[in-house]
């Protein structure tokens, strides 16, 4: 049984960073497609990034493109988020997710394996 743990989120000002991570366990990380998710209140759950096994291939939202990088840690079993130049409207839990398969996928009927997730509130 795959579990995911996030930490990182905080709050901060407007153009502050940070960086979330998500522990797993219990799977072969190595080939588990990982990707990152937010939900502002009263919103829909949003993809915001996403990472091959091998973290060759990455995509992104527009909305973070160029401020967010995924990125991995096979050795670790770790998936991270940074997060620069952060925005008020990126306030949001944001959710690690898991996907066994071999395909990385952007929206959240292709992952079946969550995060309780983490808050991140930028103040303006």
């Amino acid at each position: 049984q795959v579990q995911l743990v996030e930490s990182g989120g905080d709050f901060v000002q407007a153009g502050a960073f940070l960086k979330l991570s998500c522990s797993v366990s219990g799977g072969t990380f190595s080939t588990i497609v990982m990707g990152w998710f937010r939900q502002a209140l009263g919103k829909e759950r949003q993809f915001v990034a996403a990472i091959s096994w091998t973290g060759g291939t990455t995509y992104y939202a527009d909305s973070v493109k160029g401020r967010f990088t995924i990125s991995r840690s096979n050795a670790k079993n770790t998936v991270y988020l940074q997060m620069n130049s952060l925005k008020p409207e990126d306030t949001a839990v944001y959710y690690c997710a898991a996907r066994q398969a071999v395909r990385v996928a952007t929206t959240t009927r292709d992952y079946n394996i969550w995060g309780q997730g983490t808050q991140v509130t930028v103040s303006s």
